[in-house]
């Protein structure tokens, strides 16, 4: 891509091509256009006609057209307009870019193999007369700059959070305060022609009363999390029925804030606040680099979501039940944790992130069920389903992926709900129909004497299900078909 410079006697438009960056703070190549105080267009293309280019997920979607909707609002703010286009980012971009006489095309980038290969050829398009940059605006540390002594990439979470930790991350950039725009702007697509929304039917009212979208809603959250919870966080992630996580992960996946501003806003939370702990700060900013680590493997792996990191596992002798594959999705499993987890996921697009890796090995564990349909599933419904960390964490929960939980370490979804959800608070709150369950019973309905169950209206079967696998027998079983690929 060229190096030219953007900012050069050029008075010809630049248009900015946003993707996963969907702010105006600290966005590099917005900054960029916005200080040569030419035109600028804000330009962005929904790309789900490129093959190779993974389509958006319903929930993605959903969160998407709130997200536009609060950029083109913003920008208005500062005196520019979003233009919308729907295609082939190869060929709109260009098109938008000559359409307006633009001398300069600037974005921030991505990393993903498909990703990339589209950047790369809307820059071959436009080489000659039109200077082409693309800034580091979404993770922390680049990838290609990133390295082991031995010049190859780091497989592994503690030697990689080492080597960038010696680093600290730069500044944030102050968002424009103002935008020059064109005198004529190219024609933009309706947002509302884009369909985003669901509508029959709309499944998206639990997803609407648990969040806020947009830039100004994710610094909102963010400031309340500094506020109230991160002093905690180190303790307080881990428990599932308390809001003590920062919930910054969808807008970090849309780019609605940036974590350069999460890294130095926490730290300068703590500098101010001699009640916070440095093991809280320090925990925080480790989830933000492990973050970064998913980037980096994605960036080094190009099929990280499509094929095992550890080839060992292309044997792996997986099951191919689908009525227990939906028993999953559905959160009818008969394991109270697990069905929480699964239920939280589809009434808010979301799901805490202990429960994750609860309902991971789960799925992949104790049913023996391909990754790659947890994967998916993830992806369809998580509002927060990025391209690299969705990928990354399934491989890691499943065994098959780099720096891997060990495939013979294999979650207990009943002493897991006990340690972290030990009221069984979480539980009640997704599956209401064991609310008047004791706690010492809710985590393993099965085990409550039948007056108990009667007491509580539970009828297992009819009214909640029995568990549809036997924990210790399916742990046998996963550890036999293990050994089989051991090697």
């Amino acid at each position: 891509m060229s190096t030219r410079d953007a900012s050069t006697n050029d008075r010809r438009p630049i248009v900015v091509w946003l993707r996963d960056d969907l702010r105006l703070d600290d966005n590099p190549a917005l900054a960029e256009a916005a200080g040569t105080g030419r035109p600028v267009v804000p330009l962005y293309v929904l790309d789900d006609e490129t093959d190779g280019v993974r389509g958006i997920g319903g929930a993605h979607r959903w969160w998407l057209h709130h997200s536009l909707a609060a950029l083109t609002q913003s920008l208005k703010g500062i005196g520019a307009d979003l233009v919308l286009r729907r295609g082939k980012a190869a060929v709109e971009v260009p098109a938008i870019v000559r359409s307006v006489g633009a001398g300069a095309l600037l974005f921030n980038r991505r990393y993903d193999e498909a990703g990339r290969a589209v950047d790369q050829a809307v820059a071959d398009a436009l080489e000659g007369d039109v200077a082409v940059r693309a800034f580091t605006a979404n993770i922390l540390h680049r990838p290609e700059r990133v390295t082991t002594k031995t010049g190859g990439y780091y497989k592994v979470y503690t030697p990689f959070w080492k080597n960038v930790s010696e680093t600290e991350p730069r500044n944030p950039i102050d968002p424009p305060r103002s935008l020059a725009i064109p005198d004529e702007l190219p024609r933009s697509d309706t947002l509302d022609s884009w369909q985003l929304r669901p509508t029959q039917p709309d499944w998206s009212g639990g997803l609407a009363s648990f969040w806020e979208i947009g830039e100004a809603a994710a610094h909102r959250r963010f400031t309340a999390f500094c506020d109230e919870r991160l002093g905690t966080y180190d303790d307080g992630r881990d428990r599932m029925a308390i809001d003590a996580t920062s919930r910054m992960s969808p807008h970090l996946r849309w780019g609605e804030i940036s974590p350069y501003r999460l890294w130095h806003a926490a730290i300068a939370r703590a500098a101010e606040d001699e009640t916070i702990r440095p093991e809280a700060i320090q925990t925080f900013r480790k989830e933000l680099v492990w973050r970064d680590f998913s980037y980096h493997l994605l960036y080094h792996f190009g099929p990280l979501g499509t094929e095992n990191f550890n080839a060992r596992f292309d044997q792996f002798p997986w099951e191919t039940d689908r009525s227990v594959l939906r028993a999953w999705q559905k959160g009818m499993t008969g394991y109270p944790i697990v069905d929480a987890g699964m239920r939280q996921l589809w009434q808010t697009g979301w799901m805490h992130n202990r429960v994750r890796m609860i309902v991971g090995s789960f799925l992949t564990k104790d049913l023996l069920i391909d990754w790659r349909e947890g994967e998916a599933w993830f992806w369809d419904t998580l509002v927060d389903g990025d391209v690299a960390s969705n990928n990354a964490q399934w491989q890691w929960i499943a065994g098959s992926g780099a720096d891997a939980q060990p495939f013979f370490r294999i979650f207990n979804p009943i002493t897991q709900s006990e340690k972290f959800d030990p009221d069984g608070a979480y539980i009640r709150q997704y599956v209401p129909e064991l609310n008047d369950l004791p706690a010492r019973v809710i985590h393993a309905p099965w085990t409550a004497a039948a007056s108990t169950l009667h007491e509580a209206g539970v009828v297992l079967g009819k009214t909640y299900p029995a568990p549809i696998v036997d924990h210790g027998k399916a742990r046998d079983r996963a550890l036999a078909a293990y050994r089989s690929v051991q090697g």
